[in-house]
């Protein structure tokens, strides 16, 4: 593999150093819009930049001012296309992929199943009758082909695969469907911060060989509307199960075994549930209550 420019050699080797593994050094064996505001534009050094920003309102920024950063070397066609992906980290996640695209390494017959790969972080849920996650291929299966390939896998919110992704992805196919003798360099790392099971996002380049008719630098941030992400695990809440999970919490009945209330309320107006900090302290409470609800409609405020 040919010596990486600053970007993206910085970007393997700390993905390399969180995650305990390295790209070998052998040759082959899908509601945003594009981020073009100078706000979306960032300049990224490494991959623990990308690991430490937070999703702020635009799911796709520029990274560099959208210009990849391969180097002259990184852009040879001697070898022919190629692909490669890195080896499984210590928590088995995917660390990334790289190929020079061609029509050679396009899928001639159907896709197949890659139900039997589980990424980490995954989470089979159902949202207003869709899935949150896909199994989010970092080089596009119509690009390459790959099917059930744990190294070319993660799991992925729906938004992230598309539109987001997707709408890159399909740039380069159209491109490279052109002639037989178009060629993309392509990058795609997914980024995670820490031990996190989940990733953040993923940054994305591709370079057209001959021109710039192909060209960007990009990091796509792995979030759904209306949804909270755990990252460490890939569980999530939806507005919706929160307010329920508060209500239901908010109902809870503290009582004891004749049925008589719990939490206390203090004489400055707060209330206190069994075996909190300030419980025990609370010796001479003004009132009892069953619940939460049943404190605060008469009128006592949770401690902090």
């Amino acid at each position: 593999m040919s010596k990486k420019t600053k970007l993206v050699a910085a970007t393997l080797i700390s993905i390399a150093v969180l995650a305990g593994c390295s790209i070998k050094d052998t040759k082959p064996e899908s509601t945003s819009t594009p981020a073009t505001s100078q706000k979306n534009q960032m300049q990224i050094n490494d991959s623990q930049d990308l690991a430490a920003l937070d999703y702020r309102g635009n799911q796709t920024i520029e990274i560099n001012q959208n210009k990849p950063t391969f180097s002259k070397e990184d852009l040879s066609t001697a070898n022919g296309p190629w692909e490669k992906y890195g080896d499984l980290d210590s928590l088995n996640r995917a660390t990334g992929a790289e190929a020079l695209l061609n029509q050679k390494l396009m899928p001639t017959g159907e896709r197949g199943s890659i139900s039997s790969v589980s990424p980490t972080g995954w989470h089979s849920k159902k949202i207003n009758g869709q899935y949150l996650f896909n199994r989010s291929h970092l080089i596009g299966y119509q690009l390459s082909g790959e099917n059930a390939n744990w190294k070319n896998l993660i799991t992925g919110t729906r938004q992230l695969n598309s539109p987001e992704m997707l709408r890159f992805e399909m740039d380069v196919k159209y491109y490279l469907e052109k002639s037989p003798k178009n060629y993309v360099r392509y990058s795609v790392v997914p980024i995670f911060r820490g031990d996190e099971l989940l990733a953040r996002g993923v940054h994305m380049m591709a370079q057209s060989i001959d021109g710039d008719a192909i060209a960007f630098n990009v990091y796509i941030f792995n979030v759904q509307n209306g949804v909270t992400l755990n990252y460490a695990d890939g569980t999530s809440t939806t507005k919706t199960e929160t307010t329920e999970n508060s209500t239901a919490s908010a109902n809870k009945e503290y009582v004891d075994s004749h049925g008589k209330g719990l939490i206390k309320g203090s004489k400055s107006g707060v209330y206190h549930l069994p075996g909190s900090k300030y419980y025990d302290q609370t010796t001479n409470p003004r009132a009892w209550f069953k619940t939460v609800d049943e404190a605060k409609k008469a009128g006592y405020r949770p401690a902090k």
